[in-house]
């Protein structure tokens, strides 16, 4: 007798593994979308901080050589920025888009427009309901 009484008491019942099964699954449902908003606020920081980045070395690159730069890669070359960053939201370094001004910016006036900002080319909407592009 005492062998078949070992038997039935060992191990858990069914009921003991769903009710575990639900608590895991409550538990992953509570962490998952704090992970993935997580996430997306660090790739949001991430891009504000490659944007004023970026957007100073063309400011800078400007006020040095009394010309706008005519792509990123000038500033590059020309030593402001160490790369072009990666943008975060496109995972690419060539998504970034730029807009060009015809002002003059050389004293002399021969060489005009180039590069005065720069965006994001991803068209998600980021967390203050404005699309990336437009930050």
């Amino acid at each position: 007798m005492r062998t078949g009484r070992a038997k039935s008491e060992a191990g858990f019942t069914l009921i003991e593994l769903m009710i575990v099964m639900a608590i895991i699954l409550i538990l992953t449902a509570i962490a998952v979308p704090a992970y993935q908003g997580a996430v997306r606020a660090a790739r949001e920081a991430v891009l504000k901080e490659d944007l004023q980045t970026m957007r100073r070395a063309i400011d800078s690159y400007t006020a040095d050589k009394q010309k706008a730069p005519q792509s990123l890669d000038d500033l590059v070359d020309q030593g402001y920025l160490r790369e072009i960053p990666q943008d975060p939201m496109t995972h690419s370094r060539d998504t970034w888009v730029t807009d060009t001004s015809d002002a003059l910016y050389s004293l002399d006036e021969t060489d005009s427009g180039g590069i005065d900002n720069v965006h994001s080319g991803s068209e998600d909407t980021g967390s203050d309901g404005q699309p990336y592009s437009a930050w």
